[in-house]
């Protein structure tokens, strides 16, 4: 074998070629935080909900959650990938807005 290796470990039964002379580095994704803000209407129970079933939280880390919102004025849902953030944060924005609440999501980098 000349200049190329094969993938004896790779899917597909070892049908990938690596060339032993490009070494790279393959980085992390930077990563987002996902911010819950407090406001006047939106109900404890709803952001609990939302910490839950959006974001998979146990219920006791949701209340955790909804009381650092509640008393600081913003909390941290989760951290994830930029796509991800940006797909929870649509999700939020939609339950929100179908029951009526003005509850507001925004991703911060971390």
């Amino acid at each position: 074998m000349a200049d190329w290796q094969q993938d004896q470990e790779g899917p597909g039964g070892g049908n990938t070629m690596l060339d032993p002379d490009t070494k790279k580095q393959v980085e992390r994704p930077p990563l987002y935080k996902v911010l819950l803000h407090n406001d006047d209407f939106t109900t404890m129970e709803f952001v609990v909900m939302i910490l839950v079933t959006v974001f998979h939280r146990d219920a006791s880390s949701a209340e955790a959650i909804m009381l650092a919102v509640h008393r600081q004025g913003v909390g941290v849902a989760g951290v994830y990938t930029y796509e991800i953030a940006e797909s929870k944060i649509k999700k939020v924005s939609q339950l929100a807005k179908s029951n009526g609440f003005p509850l507001r999501c925004t991703l911060e980098k971390e």
